[in-house]
């Protein structure tokens, strides 16, 4: 078939994509406070791109529970919703355990040597108290397995629910009580490379479900959509 005439599909798909994750990670490493008003003008000059990009990644991100808006009013980055993160925990835990099943069978020395290099440097990070580093490691370590299932539906489910859930691992990875995901993780390691699938799986889901405690701790969910607007009106 001929080349269709429209152009610059590609560009424009990567600004899509680049202005939607550094958005999304503004607001999970705190860069972006819960509760701070979102301006697309002010964003699409500090991304430089157009106002376009940046109104696009907004809409995603209020479909994945990171931002509020309420038009004619305002955007804002969503205060931490403790049901939202409890809902993005259990559906977390449960497609990395499916990774975990549907990797197992087939994963190799060398995907085993990458969890357990991730988890070194998981430890390192905890160690030295760098937040950044210990979920750039956790990531890693938990990505052999989703990127082993070769699971494309994993993976997109993920990219909804994971930033919802990484808001709060970070006050979990700051704290004494993120360090035992270290021997969780060597102990998923080992299950994977004795061949013991529901092992690895439960391993991986209840290391995935030890934020419960945390999330206990959190404030009550902030009202609902419509109680107290008038204090989030422009002035």
């Amino acid at each position: 078939m001929p080349v269709p005439e429209s152009r610059g599909l590609v560009a424009r798909s990567l600004l899509r994509e680049n202005a939607y994750r550094a958005i999304r990670d503004a607001i999970v490493d705190g860069t972006l406070a819960p509760g701070e008003r979102l301006n697309d003008g002010d964003l699409a000059r500090w991304l430089g791109v157009s106002r376009t990009p940046v109104r696009e990644a907004l809409a995603r991100l209020e479909q994945a529970g990171l931002v509020r808006t309420r038009p004619g009013r305002y955007t804002m980055v969503s205060p931490l919703d403790v049901r939202a993160v409890r809902a993005a925990q259990s559906v977390t835990a449960a497609m990395h355990e499916l990774a975990v099943r549907e990797a197992l069978p087939n994963l190799s020395v060398a995907e085993l040597d990458a969890m357990r290099e991730a988890n070194a440097r998981f430890a390192d990070a905890l160690r030295g108290n760098d937040v950044d580093a210990a979920i750039a490691a956790d990531d890693d370590f938990h990505g052999v397995a989703v990127t082993a299932c070769a699971n494309p539906a994993v993976r997109t489910v993920l990219e909804q629910f994971t930033p919802v859930l990484r808001r709060v691992e970070r006050l979990r990875f700051s704290s004494l009580s993120g360090r035992g995901s270290v021997a969780q993780h060597d102990r998923i390691v080992d299950l994977c490379e004795a061949g013991d699938t529901d092992g690895a799986a439960a391993a991986t889901r209840a290391n995935w479900q030890t934020l419960a405690p945390l999330l206990d701790t959190l404030p009550p969910d902030d009202p609902p959509d419509g109680i107290g607007d008038d204090a989030l009106a422009p002035r």
